[in-house]
Formats: structure tokens, C-alpha cells, sequence
């Protein structure tokens, strides 16, 4: 008997240390990369410029929301100036500028911006452009305004329990109502944790969003909720508490009635609730900005519910797997089919939508967070096979024994003949191999639903793409410095563009990774690439950062910026034993 205890709680400890793990893995990761790229800026950074400008003029990927300090601005001196509040260029919700005072002093002025995404997630950067003369600066609106990791990982940590909670309920009233088990008793437990736990973190994340937003500590105050509710995501989120709170009405309600209707009646606000309640998600991330929005929705929310149909799913068998009949496995088979078949679909969609292109697959973090969790997939995959296997098993065996019944005879009369000796019993049914594979299926699945919560906290391929284009940053401050050089060596076929970046773009020790295209855009293997720095303002260089080739890329990870300003950066690309040119682009780089 102890021995079969020890069984049984070892799922439940298996499941409670996965979770914990990834729990922890979700609070201590790096600050989330926000999803609305910067691809221009107006002034430019590090320009110089004879007259002052009168705004400073951001525009990015994908409309964005404005805080109350969008912007702070300094002076040569480090002083912060007076501006006007942050606001958007006349119908064009996908900028942010602020006005300048009319008169600036001559020197470098450096400009510290932050702003909301249409998918809910801040995002931060700096810039410096200087007026008559470039003059040293100590403004430095450092790493600490750009994430508080206290705030972001709490908010992390809200957002994973939300969408686990989230599966748990869609799973169970998913198998409750099509795979219709003897007994709903066992799910009792999970789904109260469940429902709980999600009112819990939609409460922690509605207080945590304004300083999530703002990038401070974890701070509350009257004014800050009341403008998260004016903001799309705080509206939605407070959607959310509603649709709970009415759930958790209309379910006290059910408790003075009898069972069966209270059954049918949970089933049915369970069906009315769970498209409304996915919407709160999809209408507020990804699928909520970018292109074809309306069909990125509804692919986002038929995938939410599909995930949580599969993997809640899993939950609920695994609670009900002792007495769960074979017809019961079998609808489970079916409904597990029908959830793959919904997430391939959706999901090849959506990874299209946010990759852009094949190279984005490996050259972003989206793309390669993306192979993560598609070889995580795979892996689930698998383990859904075995199952399947096994279930199929168990449902032949009632169908097996029925073909097997004798057929009737006509006995003469007499005395009856002495009665045959019994078969052998058969071995019961393997439902321990059927509950390890389930096991192990449902924590594979716990590992895809974290990376799916990473992705959406991560810029998607496509917008990091265009950002790197035009040469802006996809991230917060510090971030990475991404320069697009074009050459021509002046032979058929011979030019092309090598792209270089500066990981960070800051003084200090740097990676330094260079891409040769070709004249089809695609990658290019040339036989030497060189790469040197120079900053003419202090006759420094030029400094060989000692790219080496990597296979496809050269790279260096041992290369230091003594001094910030405006380097000029050279790129020697040859081509061919006789065929070479250097091309060259100026670069900032910051404190």
C-alpha cells in the first residue's frame, strides 16, 4: 500500500518540480526584448546639425503607446531640458515625438525615449544628436531605467501562471464535455487550483502593469490603475477579472441545484466563456499588431483554445486515469488529434507571420526561440504518438474479448458434460504504461507552454528583420549596434552588402559578428573579410577587431571600444584571389 502511494505522488511531484523549475527559469531570465521595433529617427542618431530641431521624431514597426515620460532630453551639460509631453505625429499612431525648446545651446544632446507596443510590451532605447559641434557628454540614461528585474520578473512569472491556468480549465471542461468520463470528481481539486491561481495572477498582473510599463519597482498608487485602465491592456485584463468573477457567480449559483442539471450548466458557461477569455489574450499580444490582424486574431485564439484542449487535457486524464474507460481513452484520442491538427495549422501561420523569413530563423532570438519550442513539439509529438498507441491498445481489448464470445449450441438432453477448464486470466490492462507516457507527455508540455510564453515576450522575427535593415535597434538600452555597408568591387556579380554588428553598441568588451550578402540577397561566403575601427576626433585606430570565419559568418568575441563618439568602420571584403574593396560607414557608439 505504501509502495502504491509512492507511485501516486510521484507524478504530482514530478509535475510540482517542473513547474517550479520553469517558474524559476521565467523570474530570473533576462529582461523580455519588446515587440515594436525602432526604424527611424528624426534627427538621426549621432548626427550634427547647424540649426536646432523643433521635435525629435521616433517611428517604429507598429503603433505604439505613449507614458507620461515618454521622453527625457539633456543638455551638453547633463541637465535635463523642459519639453513638451510626449505625443503622436498627426495621424500616425506608429510614431512618437516631443518638442524641443525653441533655443539650444550648441554640443550633444542625448535623448532617452520608452514606449508601449501595440502588443502590450515596453520598449526603450537612447540616441544622441548634436547641434553646431559634437561635444563630450556625460549623460547616461543607463541600463537602469530600461528594466526594473523585480517588476519583470514577477510580471513573467503572473504570465506563465495565467496561461497554465488557463490550460488547466479550457483542458477539463474540454474532456469533461466530449470525452465524458464515469466521474468528474477528481478534477474538482485542479480546477478550483486552476481557476484561483488565474484570478490571482490577472489581479498581479492589472497591478504590476503600469510598472512594467515605466520600467520602475514595484510601486502602487490610484493614478497608475487608473490609467492602466485606460490602456487596451489593462482594459482587457480587467475583461478578464469580469469574465471570472461572472463564471465564479454563476458556478456559486449552480451549487443549490441538482447535479446533473449544474453539470450540463457548467458545461455551458465553460463553452459561452472560453472564446472571450482567449480573446483577452490573442487581442493584446502579437496577433494584436503587424500585418493581417483580423485573421492573426482568430489563428492566435484557435490555438489558445487548441492548446489548452491538448495539454489541460492531459491534466485531467491523468486525474481520472484509474477509472477512465476505453471509450473514454478513445474520445481522448480523438479530441488530442483534433487539437494537433488546429495547432500545426495556426502555428505554421503564425510562425510565417512572425519570421518573415527563412533567415530569421536563425538570425533572430524569436527564430531560434522558435526552433526551441519546435523541438519541444517534436518531442511532444512523440511522446502523443505513444500514447496514442496505448490507447488504442486498451480500446481493441473490450472489442477483442466481445468477437471472441462462443456461439450458441443446442445441447442434447443428458447429463451435462463436465465444464472446460477456465483460460487463462489476462494480464490487465496496461494502464501504469498508459499514465507514464501521459506523464510524460504533459511534461513535455509544461516546457512548450514555457517557451510559448518567451516568444511572446520576444520581438518577432519580421520586425527585427526591417529594423536591422535600416540600421535601428530592436531592444532596450544597452543594445546591440547594426550597420548595413554596401560594396561593389566593380566585376560581374561581385557586390553586395556585409552587415556588422557591435554586441553591445557601448565602450568596453564587445562581439563583433559581420554577414556578406551576395547580389541575390542571400548569405555569401567570401574567402577574407576584415573589419577595423577608427575615431578620427581622437586620432585613434585603426583597431582591428580580428574577425575570424565562423562557416557562414566572421565573428570576434574579444574586441574593446576604449572611448565612445562616432568610429568609422571599414569593411575589406575580397572576393576573389584578385578582387577586393573597403567600404566603410560611421558608427556611435555610447558610454
Amino acid at each position: 500500500m505504501l509502495l502504491r502511494e509512492g507511485h501516486r505522488r510521484r507524478p504530482r511531484r514530478l509535475t510540482l518540480l517542473c513547474a517550479g523549475l520553469l517558474l524559476l527559469l521565467l523570474g530570473t531570465a533576462a529582461p523580455a526584448s519588446a515587440h515594436a521595433a525602432l526604424r527611424t529617427t528624426d534627427p538621426a542618431d549621432g548626427t550634427l546639425l547647424r540649426t536646432a530641431p523643433r521635435y525629435v521624431t521616433l517611428t517604429f514597426t507598429e503603433p505604439v503607446g505613449l507614458l507620461t515620460d515618454s521622453f527625457r532630453v539633456y543638455d551638453p551639460t547633463d541637465h535635463r531640458l523642459r519639453t513638451g509631453p510626449a505625443e503622436h505625429a498627426p495621424g500616425h499612431s506608429d510614431t512618437a515625438r516631443v518638442a524641443l525648446p525653441a533655443k539650444l545651446a550648441t554640443g550633444t544632446y542625448t535623448v532617452a525615449w520608452r514606449v508601449v507596443s501595440a502588443d502590450s510590451h515596453p520598449v526603450s532605447g537612447a540616441l544622441t544628436f548634436s547641434v553646431g559641434t559634437r561635444t563630450a557628454t556625460a549623460a547616461n540614461p543607463a541600463p537602469d531605467d530600461a528594466e526594473n528585474p523585480v517588476t519583470a520578473g514577477l510580471y513573467n512569472i503572473a504570465r506563465y501562471l495565467a496561461y497554465l491556468s488557463l490550460a488547466v480549465l479550457l483542458g477539463a471542461a474540454a474532456f469533461v464535455a466530449y470525452c465524458r468520463p464515469p466521474t468528474a470528481a477528481p478534477l474538482r481539486t485542479p480546477v478550483q487550483a486552476a481557476a484561483w491561481t488565474l484570478l490571482a495572477a490577472t489581479t498581479a498582473l492589472y497591478l504590476l502593469r503600469a510598472p512594467y510599463e515605466e520600467g520602475t519597482p514595484p510601486t502602487f498608487s490610484v493614478s497608475s490603475l487608473a490609467h492602466t485602465a485606460t490602456t487596451r491592456p489593462g482594459a482587457l485584463l480587467l475583461t478578464r477579472l469580469t469574465l471570472l468573477l461572472l463564471a465564479a457567480a454563476g458556478m456559486a449559483l449552480l451549487r443549490a441545484r441538482r447535479r446533473r442539471l449544474a453539470r450540463r450548466t457548467t458545461l455551458a458557461v465553460a463553452a459561452v466563456l472560453s472564446v472571450p477569455l482567449a480573446l483577452t489574450w490573442t487581442a493584446a499580444e502579437h496577433a494584436s499588431a503587424g500585418i493581417q490582424v483580423p485573421l492573426a486574431v482568430t489563428a492566435a485564439t484557435l490555438h489558445l483554445l487548441a492548446m489548452g484542449a491538448w495539454l489541460g487535457g492531459l491534466t485531467a486524464l491523468l486525474r481520472t486515469l484509474r477509472r477512465t474507460s476505453p471509450d473514454t481513452l478513445a474520445r481522448f484520442s480523438r479530441l488530442a488529434f483534433a487539437s494537433v491538427t488546429v495547432l500545426v495549422v495556426t502555428g505554421v501561420y503564425q510562425s510565417w507571420r512572425g519570421l518573415g523569413s527563412w533567415q530569421a530563423l536563425t538570425d533572430t532570438t524569436y527564430g531560434r526561440t522558435l526552433l526551441a519550442k519546435l523541438a519541444a513539439v517534436a518531442a511532444l509529438l512523440l511522446a502523443a504518438a505513444c500514447s496514442r498507441a496505448w490507447t488504442n491498445r486498451l480500446t481493441r481489448e473490450p472489442r477483442s474479448a466481445v468477437a471472441r464470445l462462443p456461439e450458441p449450441v443446442t445441447v442434447p438432453p443428458g447429463p451435462l458434460p463436465p465444464l472446460p477448464p477456465p483460460p487463462p486470466e489476462r494480464p490487465n490492462p496496461p494502464f501504469h504504461t498508459l499514465r507514464r507516457s501521459v506523464l510524460a507527455e504533459a511534461a513535455v508540455g509544461v516546457v512548450v507552454l514555457a517557451l510559448t510564453t518567451l516568444l511572446t515576450s520576444t520581438v518577432p522575427g519580421r520586425a527585427a528583420t526591417e529594423a536591422a535593415r535600416t540600421g535601428t535597434p530592436t531592444t532596450g538600452i544597452p543594445t546591440a549596434s547594426v550597420t548595413t555597408i554596401p560594396f561593389d568591387v566593380g566585376t560581374p556579380g561581385g557586390h553586395g552588402k556585409v552587415q556588422i554588428t557591435l554586441d553591445p553598441g557601448r565602450v568596453g568588451r564587445t562581439s563583433v559578428q559581420a554577414v556578406v550578402y551576395g547580389p541575390d540577397g542571400g548569405l555569401s561566403t567570401v574567402p577574407e573579410l576584415r573589419v577595423t575601427l577608427t575615431l578620427p576626433a581622437q586620432h585613434l585606430g585603426p583597431l582591428d577587431t580580428r574577425v575570424t570565419d565562423r562557416g557562414g559568418y566572421w565573428s570576434s568575441d574579444t574586441f574593446d571600444v576604449p572611448l565612445p563618439g562616432t568610429w568609422t568602420m571599414k569593411a575589406t571584403v575580397r572576393v576573389s584571389a584578385l578582387d577586393q574593396v573597403t567600404v566603410s560607414a560611421p558608427v556611435r557608439v555610447t558610454r
